[in-house]
């Protein structure tokens, strides 16, 4: 997000760039206002800024999101230790089930 902000750097009046559309398909497009971006704040809405509105958005909203990564790394970690936990306690037991069987098999024959 915030290297697509650096374009006032560049001084070009029309600036090629990539739009986004649809999330996942870039088309060609050209910048005629270097000054002013349409940045998408979410859900759709879209509102005007100035080049340098927009970078200090993008950094406030890159600052909050690497803050609330940081919060939920400790239980991530915590959710991956159980779940590994969990793998290694079923391996065992399908090792159990899988040994059980076969001393059964060879018992009845």
């Amino acid at each position: 997000m915030a290297q697509s902000i650096n374009i006032t750097e560049l001084n070009l009046p029309q600036l090629e760039m990539l739009k986004n559309q649809l999330d996942q398909m870039y088309v060609p497009g050209k910048l005629h206002d270097v000054e002013h971006v349409l940045i998408d704040v979410g859900t759709g809405y879209y509102v005007e800024k100035t080049a340098e509105d927009a970078k200090d958005f993008f950094k406030r909203k890159i600052d909050f999101l690497t803050k609330q990564m940081e919060k939920i790394q400790p239980a991530l970690q915590e959710k991956h230790a159980m779940k590994q936990a969990v793998m290694e306690m079923m391996g065992q037991k399908i090792q159990q089930l899988t040994a059980l069987g076969a001393a059964q098999a060879t018992a009845k024959a």
